[in-house]
């Protein structure tokens, strides 16, 4: 039976009866937690033990930081390589923290880890430490000159500090809860885990409701589209209007291409493949699922291409639009698009010209991923053997 994997992300000596404490507590829930001490980190003989514990958070569902007087071990500067900093920076409104990373602590590394992997980190400060942090945030001229009760080591007091900072000036997920006894760390994992899968169930309920909603919404649209259609005086408009309908995505796809010569659309019975070789298509690609516009390219010959917002089953659709549209008269076809053209997008296009190289913008990637691109000729006939089956 699946159980829910808590990473305890800490120093050790400090904490270590919290930490055992909290075992037991995750153990009673019917969790599975992951605890260094007890090998519960797969310790690659390759790589350092920092490096191992980095790659281990992404394993977990969710991290419980624990935050007392200790600053625990440096981080090694190869385990830095497995955190996006980048990404980071733009997680929080306060980074101070990360402006010297090679500073940081195997343990602050470790919910770096996670906030960079999307994994939901929930943290603990001691209350003492808490208090003092407070003082720190009135006087931080004066942390070399102040002597804080709370820390093992003075030195220590920005970095911890900072880092305490850095979680609750974060975007999202920013709260940071005091604790003087594990047992404030049970009851509020309690109530929140409790209150977090009962918004689950709710939201599904809600999601279900909702989709019954937009299953009867498209249904009275197809029959407003019916009726109107069925008003229309003769066959051909009749034929027109049914086109402009089925075929916007067609050619809101053809309209992006930049095809040499147009006419092909509109008078030609050509196959649908060789309207990409006219747009010196080469390669379709799948692209990483990321903040831009679309996740598959279509690589021209000159290594340009053309971004698609949507995943490249998408183009078999399309070269099933194609060949039924084909099928019309010119005189239609060129009446569908005109009309389709003279109604302008409605949001934003299906595809985007870049002209950025496509080897040198997602050569990291295809590296990392061991993703490999499609020629032309190879994904046409795996789509036709599809769309036939």
């Amino acid at each position: 039976m699946p159980s829910p994997k808590v990473f305890v992300s800490s120093t050790c000596y400090d904490l270590s009866m919290a930490r055992e404490q909290l075992r037991s507590f995750l153990l009673r829930l019917g969790y599975d937690p992951i605890l260094s001490e007890y090998s519960d980190v797969l310790y690659d003989p390759r790589a350092h033990t920092h490096s191992s514990c980095i790659q281990e958070v992404p394993n977990a569902d969710m991290v419980v930081l624990l935050i007392g007087p200790r600053f625990g071990g440096k981080v090694i500067p190869e385990a830095l390589n497995n955190v996006d900093m980048e990404n980071l920076i733009s997680s929080s409104f306060d980074v101070t923290v990360l402006e010297e990373p090679e500073k940081l602590s195997i343990t602050q590394l470790e919910v770096l880890k996670a906030i960079d992997s999307g994994v939901p980190v929930f943290a603990f400060v001691e209350g003492k430490v808490m208090h003092d942090h407070f003082v720190y945030q009135k006087n931080k001229e004066l942390v070399n000159k102040i002597k804080f009760p709370s820390l093992d080591k003075p030195e220590s007091a920005k970095y911890i500090f900072e880092f305490i900072n850095f979680l609750t000036h974060r975007n999202r997920g920013n709260s940071v809860i005091p604790f003087s006894k594990v047992e404030d760390i049970e009851n509020h994992l309690k109530k929140q885990w409790g209150s977090l899968f009962q918004k689950l169930l709710r939201e599904q309920r809600e999601q279900s409701v909702e989709s019954r909603k937009i299953f009867t919404i498209t249904e009275q649209i197809e029959d407003l589209k019916t009726a109107m259609i069925s008003t229309i005086g003769n066959a051909q408009n009749r034929d027109v209007a049914r086109g402009v309908i089925k075929y916007r995505r067609l050619a809101d796809f053809l309209a992006g291409l930049n095809l040499p010569d147009f006419s092909v659309v509109t008078n030609d019975n050509c196959p649908f493949e060789y309207l990409l070789e006219l747009a010196e298509i080469v390669e379709i690609v799948d692209l990483p699922n990321r903040n831009t516009y679309g996740r598959t390219a279509l690589v021209k010959s000159d290594r340009t291409y053309y971004e698609l917002r949507f995943r490249q089953d998408f183009i078999n659709r399309i070269s099933i639009d194609w060949q039924s549209y084909v099928s019309l008269t010119p005189d239609v076809r060129q009446v569908i698009f005109d009309a389709i053209s003279d109604m302008g997008n409605m949001g934003p296009g299906i595809l985007r010209y870049r002209d950025q190289n496509f080897d040198d913008e997602f050569q990291d990637y295809f590296e990392k991923e061991n993703n490999v691109s499609v020629g032309l000729e190879a994904f046409m006939a795996e789509e036709s053997a599809e769309s036939e089956s």
